[in-house]
């Protein structure tokens, strides 16, 4: 993936583009960048969408510098569409890519098609899932180190972790779901992959920890504005974000659609028994509303 530092009114922000055909503006979720922007955008086909990939402010190589707030960062987004001459995209967001993926479709619906939202802040959140194993693991270099070995090394090991600590699964679901994911190359690949993207390193610290504090101030995106179609998607045993947030967004929302991913996990559109089909009602859903 080349990536490049694309000037806008408003600053710069790190970009890549990947594919040919309907533009999706894919926002990344909190830790992450471009990289993990890439990862998810990997199941459109390159053939019928453009894929615009983002590092948001404070992620790798966009600075954060004085673009702090979420309607900041929406404006931001707005600005790079202008400076890359297109005119209007979908929108895919994750995570903690919502407040300004929803925040750019109430504030600029004229350069926002449709929207596709999955396990997507909508509220004021709390960060309330990192235990100090977790902090261990993602915030120090040690422990960033021992993750990257049990990725290299032991990956039914790290997908079981991964899985463990984005869902609130029984023992029973967990070691099917483990097993599932192992045995599907593309599955593995993608949670193996997805991990070097959310550690909180130097190059993404400044990203979360402003994210954090913009989450937690939300008093209200001003949902009921939106008026491009949306698909919100949500794994029901997620526990990185609160289902009920997806399910604010979908009644809050005009005409949104709200798909349940069963036993599904922060990670459930990619993981998920019901993952390909989920997958391909996204693919279906941004090509009929594509205009």
């Amino acid at each position: 993936m080349i990536t490049e530092l694309v000037d806008t009114s408003l600053g710069p922000i790190e970009c890549a583009l990947a594919g040919e055909g309907i533009p999706v503006l894919v926002v990344h979720g909190s830790p992450g960048g471009v990289d993990a922007a890439e990862l998810m955008a990997r199941f459109l086909p390159k053939g019928q969408f453009k894929a615009i990939l983002v590092s948001r402010p404070g992620y790798l190589g966009t600075v954060l510098g004085d673009r702090l707030t979420i309607d900041q960062q929406a404006d931001l987004l707005a600005a790079l569409l202008d400076e890359l001459g297109i005119a209007k995209t979908a929108v895919y967001t994750w995570s903690g890519g919502g407040p300004a993926g929803y925040r750019l479709a109430a504030r600029h619906p004229d350069k926002v098609m449709s929207i596709v939202a999955f396990a997507a802040v909508s509220q004021a959140y709390h960060d309330t899932n990192l235990t100090a194993v977790t902090r261990l693991m993602f915030t120090t270099s040690a422990g960033r180190w021992l993750m990257r070995v049990l990725a290299a090394h032991r990956p039914k090991q790290y997908i079981a972790g991964a899985l463990s600590s984005e869902g609130n699964l029984t023992k029973e679901q967990l070691a099917a779901q483990v097993a599932a994911v192992f045995a599907d190359e593309t599955k593995r690949r993608f949670v193996v992959e997805l991990g070097p993207t959310a550690e909180q390193g130097e190059d993404r610290r400044a990203g979360y920890d402003n994210d954090l504090v913009q989450f937690s101030r939300i008093e209200s995106l001003e949902l009921d504005r939106i008026t491009a179609p949306t698909l919100v998607i949500q794994g029901t045993a997620d526990s990185d974000l609160p289902p009920a947030q997806s399910y604010f967004a979908a009644e809050a929302i005009p005409g949104a659609e709200l798909l349940k991913l069963e036993e599904g996990t922060h990670l459930a559109l990619y993981t998920n028994v019901d993952s390909d089909a989920a997958q391909q009602r996204v693919i279906e859903f941004l090509s009929a509303h594509a205009s």
